[in-house]
């Protein structure tokens, strides 16, 4: 398997943590998305949305992350990512999606450069404005985790892999975590297991 990858996507940083998890074995193929390489012709022709991630398995190319990890769970089951049970599951998938759908795509690289460069903000707005939606989002996190060990229940799973790239993300914007102590606690608990860590970006 090739892992088209950015290290400080948090999408790309999702998909590694379940690569490692399931001991999947990957090549990475890193792209400085600051300079564009995602947007060129070759990488436009492998994924025409010219994003990270994209993975390159059994002759197919998959993109987005959520997807890449039910793949993943369906070609390598164990341990499961997404829970079986119907319930479990769609709570599961509630969860990680406030994340991946409500949190990361108003806050990616390609928003903050538009409400720099197009829109004129300065630094400091949209440092503000990246802080504003990962507290909304994770004041509705704070309400929705379970009291478990994990985020996603006694064992990481999608949940997991979701809410450890985004505290990365909210320490790296200096984010107040006061107002969200079980989601603090819970990401970093996940943080220190070894899949994670070898998943990790540099540090913040």
């Amino acid at each position: 398997m090739i892992l088209h990858d950015f290290p400080l996507s948090s999408a790309c940083f999702r998909v590694r943590i379940v690569l490692n998890l399931k001991g999947l074995a990957y090549e990475r193929r890193n792209y400085a998305l600051r300079d564009g390489e995602q947007r060129a012709p070759a990488y436009l022709k492998l994924n025409p949305a010219g994003f990270v991630p994209a993975l390159e398995a059994d002759g197919i190319v998959l993109g987005q992350s959520l997807a890449i990890i039910d793949y993943l769970d369906t070609v390598a089951p164990e341990p499961r990512m997404i829970p079986p049970a119907p319930l479990a599951r769609a709570r599961a998938m509630e969860i990680a999606l406030t994340i991946a759908a409500d949190i990361h795509p108003i806050n990616n690289l390609r928003i903050l450069k538009y409400l720099q460069n197009e829109l004129g903000q300065p630094q400091e707005a949209v440092d503000s404005w990246y802080r504003h939606w990962i507290g909304a989002g994770f004041t509705t996190l704070e309400k929705l985790l379970p009291d478990t060990e994990f985020a996603g229940g006694e064992v990481p799973n999608i949940v997991d892999a979701c809410l450890v790239p985004q505290m990365y993300n909210a320490r790296r914007f200096k984010t107040d975590l006061t107002p969200f102590p079980k989601v603090t606690a819970m990401a970093d608990r996940a943080a220190a297991l070894a899949a994670f860590k070898d998943a990790a970006p540099p540090v913040a």
